[in-house]
C-alpha cells in the first residue's frame, strides 16, 4: 500500500476550555503503528476525528490517501474500527450482528455470512458465535468488537485500547490476533494504548502523545532470541550503521542511536571489531526495550 494509513497536518480540536488536540502533524506509515499516551493525552480524540466522527476545529486529515472531509463513505469502506466502550447489542448473536454489518458495507447476504463465519473463526469465537452477547464475558466482548471491525475486509483497523480489561491470558491472545493482521494478512493496524507493552509486542512504530502534542516519534525494534540493543557511538551514527550492514549486521538509526534487533554475542562482537577498526567510540550499549522505555517516559514526563 503506498498512501499513508492516516496523515495528520495542524489538527486542532477544543472541547470548551481545553485543547484535546494541538496543532498535530504526523503520518503514519507502519505496518502497524500504536499511539501511546496517557489517558487524556489526546489519543481516542485524534482517532474519533480521523474517521470522521468528531469535526476538527483546525487542521487536515487523510486516510488512505482520502480527505476525510470529502470522502467519508469510501473511507469507511475501507476501515474498521474497533471502539474502546461498551458498544455491543446485548439482544444479538456475534453471529448476526457481524451479519448485519457486513450487508450494511455493500456485502451480499452470501457473501457476509462467510466473512462473519471466517473472521469470528479467526478471533477465537467460532464455537460461541451463536449465543446472545449478554451473556458474553468481557473478553469474548472484545474479540466480537475486533470481528466487526475486520468483517468487511479493511484495508486499515483502527483499535482504541483493544486489551482494555482483559485478563493475562486474553490480553496475550488478543495481542497475538493483532500482530497477525500486520505481519500475516497485510492489514494496516492503528493501535492505540496507555500500556507501552502493548504496544512493543504488536507494533513496528510508536507515536507519543502528551497533552494533545506529537511528544515522541520512534521505531518498535521488535524482539530477538538475545534480545535487541541500542548502541551509541562517536561519530556519524549512519556511518557506522552502513559499515555494520557490510558486514552483515541489521541496525537501524533513530537520532543519535542505533538499535540492533539482534543482541546475540557474535553481534556484538562484530560491533566491537568495526569499532575498534575505525577508532570508534562506545558511548552506550543497552538494552534495546529499555531504550524506548525511557524515550517514552522522557516525552511523556
Amino acid at each position: 500500500m503506498t498512501a499513508d494509513a492516516l496523515r495528520f497536518d495542524g489538527l486542532v480540536k477544543v472541547f470548551g476550555d481545553v485543547r484535546a488536540l494541538d496543532g498535530v502533524t504526523a503520518s503514519l506509515t507502519a505496518p502497524a503503528t500504536g499511539l501511546l499516551g496517557a489517558n487524556g493525552a489526546g489519543k481516542s480524540t485524534l482517532m474519533k476525528v480521523a474517521l470522521g466522527l468528531l469535526a476538527p476545529d483546525e487542521g487536515q486529515v487523510r486516510v488512505l490517501g482520502m480527505d476525510a472531509s470529502r470522502h467519508g463513505a469510501a473511507i469507511r469502506a475501507r476501515v474498521g474500527y474497533m471502539p474502546e466502550h461498551a458498544c455491543l447489542p446485548t439482544d444479538m448473536s456475534a453471529q448476526d450482528l457481524c451479519l448485519h454489518l457486513a450487508r450494511l458495507r455493500g456485502l451480499t447476504r452470501r457473501d457476509a455470512l462467510r466473512r462473519a463465519s471466517e473472521v469470528l473463526f479467526a478471533v477465537g469465537l467460532e464455537e460461541e458465535r451463536h449465543r446472545l452477547v449478554a451473556t458474553y464475558s468481557l473478553g469474548m466482548a472484545q474479540r466480537t468488537k475486533l470481528a466487526q471491525a475486520l468483517v468487511h475486509g479493511p484495508d486499515l483497523v483502527v483499535l482504541d485500547e483493544p486489551t482494555s480489561g482483559l485478563d493475562p491470558a486474553g490480553r496475550h491472545e488478543m495481542l497475538a490476533i493483532l500482530r497477525h493482521l500486520s505481519r500475516d494478512l497485510g492489514i494496516q493496524v492503528v493501535i492505540s494504548s496507555h500500556v507501552l507493552d502493548d504496544i512493543e509486542r504488536t507494533c513496528d512504530e510508536v507515536i507519543v502523545l502528551a497533552a494533545g502534542r506529537v511528544a515522541a516519534r520512534q521505531t518498535v525494534t521488535g524482539t530477538a532470541a538475545a534480545g535487541p540493543v541500542a548502541l551509541q557511538v562517536t561519530g556519524d551514527p549512519a556511518a557506522f550503521a552502513a559499515l555494520l550492514h557490510e558486514r552483515g549486521v541489521r541496525a537501524s538509526v533513530d537520532g543519535p542511536r542505533l538499535f540492533l534487533p539482534d543482541g546475540s554475542p557474535a553481534v556484538l562482537d562484530a560491533v566491537r571489531d568495526l569499532a575498534a577498526e575505525r577508532g570508534v567510540g562506545v558511548l552506550s550499549l543497552v538494552d534495546g526495550t529499555r531504550a524506548l522505555e525511557d524515550a517514552v517516559v522522557e516525552a511523556m514526563a
